[in-house]
């Protein structure tokens, strides 16, 4: 059992650099990418709202999905035409949710009773997340770039952080099995 998840974590961190590293080198197609899981995202979503309207027994419920059903397929289409346009509305919404999370953040410091260090980290969290919604927001073209480069360098991390936390189980299962013969 701790070999198969040994083996697992590693190759899902081998997975993880390798798109990490492809994120990096070609932040283009890591874009264009999230816009096609986007489309893909609202294609499926139309289906289900399609599937909850065709379940309804009242006139309001069944026109609501349907007029979501019918705006999920308006921005897949829009998604896939026109991906530009896309590409700036996701990096907005990055970014004014960054910026929404980093006030919600420093409220949360005076609203929770926490302790001069843990409210100084909820503080220090929100405005880097406000400075960073700010700046994704202010230039949405270098923002979407940012989060492309950013999600390939946390990729990396993870990997190598997936590596080596499979390598130290397959480590403890040999020291296990030389400790306890038959355990692990």
């Amino acid at each position: 059992m701790s070999r198969s998840m040994s083996t697992s974590l590693i190759m899902r961190g081998v997975l993880a650099i390798i798109i990490g590293i492809i994120a990096v080198a070609w932040p283009g197609i890591t874009i264009l990418a999230l816009v096609l899981l986007f489309a893909v995202y609202a294609f499926t979503d139309a289906v289900f709202e399609g599937a909850r309207a065709s379940g309804g027994q009242r006139v309001w419920p069944v026109l609501g999905h349907l007029t979501l059903a019918v705006i999920d397929v308006a921005a897949g289409l829009v998604a896939v035409l026109w991906p530009a346009p896309t590409v700036l509305v996701l990096t907005l919404v990055v970014g004014i949710w960054a910026m929404v999370a980093g006030v919600f953040g420093m409220t949360a410091a005076f609203l929770r009773g926490e302790n001069a260090g843990a409210r100084a980290m909820f503080i220090v969290t929100g405005l880097l997340s406000i400075a960073f919604g700010a700046i994704v927001a202010g230039r949405p073209a270098v923002g979407a770039l940012t989060i492309a480069l950013l999600f390939g360098l946390f990729s990396i991390a993870r990997g190598a952080t997936a590596i080596v936390q499979g390598n130290e189980l397959r480590r403890t299962r040999n020291v296990l099995h030389s400790v306890l013969p038959g355990a692990a």
